[in-house]
């Protein structure tokens, strides 16, 4: 399935009763930016008037070590919530794992949440551990029966789960980059983007290679993401998306033309990720 990409319209995701645009970072092609499809060779304009036109909503991370210990003073006794977007676990459905605390319940409002955005919950199940109560949910499209292979609608559950994290628990706006705009709380302490953007790139056999990013999160990433790395013509397998507090880590299994990635490409790789993460409104003119 091909994404249309056209110049000048914006993915909308309503988050507490208010609408927030995420654009995205190509415009005017047509891509398969989907996990386990390949990319197509893609030019690269400029950026800010660049965004993915789509009428579905578009509703896990370490921190830097200073922001870690800030964040602990001032919002002591608030766990950091967790979504995990994990792509490889199961190979029939996507599953995703929600983590606050023992402050979560059954979490029924969000399950009928992802069903609004044509999703089924195949699964779900709940387990304890030293970092506190972990929902997991295995989720297919209700259309196909299929795991969710489409980064708009991967991009759309997480950003539903953080708006029903926002919703009933609150608290979690201290903690969660979205919480700026969109919570009651906004968090006392702002990632530096350049100081948080991490990049890595191994080996992962020989037809395929691991991509690690970690950099601050906002709404519509994980999109940005996966287009910025398909425009230069590496195709995304499968991986994992976390949000974590403030910052976002990502996990892709990716490759070229069916090979891992050599050290060369594995540079353009992360140069290209660092130059459009810490300058997500780059204009056209200063390229």
């Amino acid at each position: 399935m091909a994404l249309s990409m056209v110049s000048g319209s914006f993915a909308v995701v309503q988050i507490r009763g208010k609408n927030v645009e995420c654009p995205s970072t190509a415009a005017g092609f047509s891509l398969r930016a989907m996990f386990g499809f390949p990319a197509t060779k893609l030019r690269v304009t400029g950026r800010k008037n660049l965004s993915l036109e789509t009428n579905k909503l578009i509703p896990q991370a370490s921190l830097t070590t200073a922001v870690e210990e800030e964040n602990s003073r001032e919002t002591e006794g608030i766990p950091t919530p967790k979504v995990i977007i994990d792509q490889d676990s199961d190979p029939n459905a996507t599953v995703v794992e929600i983590t606050f605390g023992d402050r979560l319940g059954a979490l029924l409002d969000t399950m009928n949440a992802l069903k609004n955005l044509g999703l089924n919950v195949v699964k779900a199940n709940v387990f304890l551990d030293s970092s506190g109560k972990h929902n997991t949910f295995a989720i297919t499209k209700a259309a196909t029966g299929r795991k969710v292979d489409d980064p708009e609608l991967l991009e759309a559950i997480r950003l539903t789960i953080i708006n029903n994290l926002l919703q009933y628990h609150p608290e979690s706006s201290a903690q969660l980059a979205m919480g700026t705009t969109f919570g009651i709380t906004p968090p006392k302490q702002q990632v530096d983007v350049d100081i948080a953007t991490r990049i890595n790139i191994v080996d992962d056999g020989l037809d395929r290679s691991l991509l690690y990013v970690e950099t601050a999160d906002r709404p519509g990433l994980l999109v940005d993401l996966v287009k910025i790395i398909t425009d230069i013509n590496i195709s995304v397998q499968s991986g994992e998306f976390d949000t974590e507090g403030l910052l976002a880590k990502a996990k892709f299994h990716v490759s070229y033309q069916g090979k891992a990635l050599i050290k060369p490409l594995q540079q353009v790789v992360a140069n290209s990720l660092r130059y459009f993460l810490r300058r997500p409104t780059t204009e056209e003119a200063s390229f």
